[in-house]
């Protein structure tokens, strides 16, 4: 990049020095203050710097803008006038031409990549979406099989549940008539024959009886409730 810079800064010297000369003569040095009279063979004529300096601006000017980019009609009159000044300087604008030609390959291939490159991951996601909804429908039929085995054990949870509820009311119900029954043992009745308070008390101990079987019972209920919500874990889906 340096290079290029102080090449195009050589080649507007060249020009500026090579305007320079075509406009010396005998109007050289003349004060710019106006038009000056100058002798020559066929007369007097009038020689008007402001001019000459005008078409020195606009050409410094069109050699300004060669760094930032022109015309390409502008660059090739440019390059002509480069070389007929400078014949040797062709070889570096070959290079020049090889490698900007080099370079356009290089981003006409690069977006012919990401072209291609984009329209696979359109291609792909809408493969994706095809997918996912048919992986869905097939994870949706798999999970209908499982549903028989799921309601029958969830309703036989259900069912043991109930019958964990009503075990737990026969037993209150029964703690409660154990311990009226002793209330009215404990109770001094001097009616009661020996015979009355024995029969009393096979009562209340057969109650009693029939509260540990109930105990019993209501833990095996519950082992087998928590068994089936172990089961209905492991099949969930």
């Amino acid at each position: 990049m340096r290079g290029l810079v102080s090449m195009s800064m050589r080649v507007r010297a060249f020009f500026v020095e090579s305007l320079l000369e075509r406009s010396g003569g005998s109007c050289h040095r003349t004060p710019l203050r106006g038009p000056t009279l100058r002798a020559s063979p066929l007369g007097a004529s009038w020689c008007h710097p402001p001019r000459r300096l005008g078409i020195l601006g606009c050409t410094l000017l069109c050699l300004g803008v060669v760094g930032a980019g022109c015309s390409p009609t502008n660059r090739e009159q440019l390059a002509k006038d480069v070389l007929k000044a400078d014949p040797d300087f062709g070889s570096v604008l070959e290079k020049h031409r090889e490698l900007a030609s080099r370079i356009e390959t290089y981003e006409r291939e690069l977006a012919l990549k990401r072209t291609s490159i984009e329209q696979k991951i359109m291609q792909m996601r809408k493969d994706l979406a095809t997918a996912t909804t048919g992986v869905k429908t097939k994870i949706d039929e798999t999970k209908k099989q499982m549903a028989p085995d799921y309601a029958r054990l969830t309703l036989e949870l259900s069912m043991t549940g109930e019958e964990l509820q009503l075990h737990r009311a026969q037993r209150a119900s029964l703690g409660r008539s154990i311990a009226q029954l002793r209330k009215q043992a404990k109770a001094p009745r001097a009616e009661w024959t020996a015979q009355e308070r024995a029969k009393q008390q096979a009562q209340i101990d057969e109650m009693l009886r029939d509260a540990q079987r109930l105990y019993h019972e209501m833990d095996a209920l519950k082992q087998h409730a928590r068994l089936l919500q172990i089961k209905l874990l492991l099949i969930k889906l």
